[in-house]
């Protein structure tokens, strides 16, 4: 049973700015500090409720006239590898995930840089300098890690681990009932090779291990482009007016 937080937290409220989802719309954030012994225990209760984390701080969406952001978790125990998703895992029988602390590389780095040119060149992140990515990894006050993801080498087989080229990166806080996914990247030049499937797959893997639930994949938007991968971990909940429901 997860930890209830005694301490009730200070929320803040965003000024308006434009929405990375969707053109000509602007968007708020109702947002909180994760800090002090309570920390993950208010990350549990506020990530059940809808909440993001971004290093210390806990947020959602709190637009005045838009409700598109849904939040939605996958149910582990019923989710079954579309053949879409086990080709991606076939394909990528070459690379190892390696659980790790919470500590930054210029290795990590240097593979986030390139998939933010190619991928989000005018998102929030755009311009994070590395001291900023070494912050977003190691400065936390909650049950987190990383996952890297590697090519094999001559001893993988044995060891589980691997000294081989990264190629993607997983951000993952531990929680009471689930997983969730605070930020993941990977090698733009290895686009063919569905790097994000391939780690979300893991992480439902990782989830149904460790007997917990849930893996919570932040916000999904309909209109999106961008969000469309998302929906095809089914069976997803999503969270509305009368809380979790199955499926979109």
């Amino acid at each position: 049973m997860s930890h209830i937080p005694t301490d009730i937290p200070q929320f803040y409220l965003t000024s308006p700015s434009p929405c990375p989802y969707l053109d000509g719309r602007e968007e708020r954030k109702v947002f909180t500090h994760l800090v002090g012994e309570d920390a993950k225990a208010l990350n549990d209760m506020l990530t059940q409720g809808g909440f993001r984390r971004s290093q210390n701080i806990a947020y959602r969406p709190a637009c005045d006239s838009c409700k598109a952001c849904k939040s939605i978790r996958v149910d582990v125990a019923n989710f079954q590898p579309s053949k879409s998703h086990r080709r991606v895992i076939k394909k990528n029988r070459d690379i190892i995930p390696i659980s790790v602390g919470p500590w930054s590389t210029n290795e990590q780095y240097s593979i986030f840089r390139s998939y933010l040119e190619a991928r989000h060149s005018k998102g929030g992140m755009a311009n994070m300098s590395v001291m900023e990515y070494s912050m977003m990894i190691e400065e936390s006050h909650v049950d987190t890690g990383v996952i890297e993801y590697r090519y094999r080498d001559a001893d993988s087989g044995v060891t589980q681990k691997s000294t081989g080229k990264l190629v993607g990166v997983a951000l993952t806080d531990q929680m009471s009932d689930g997983l969730s996914m605070v930020y993941s990247f990977y090698d733009p030049e290895l686009a063919t090779r569905s790097l994000g499937t391939l780690m979300i797959l893991d992480h439902i893997d990782r989830a149904r291990h460790l007997g917990v639930p849930y893996l919570y994949l932040g916000y999904w938007v309909k209109d999106s482009s961008t969000m469309d991968y998302k929906a095809r971990f089914r069976p997803l909940e999503v969270l509305g007016s009368r809380g979790w429901q199955s499926n979109i």
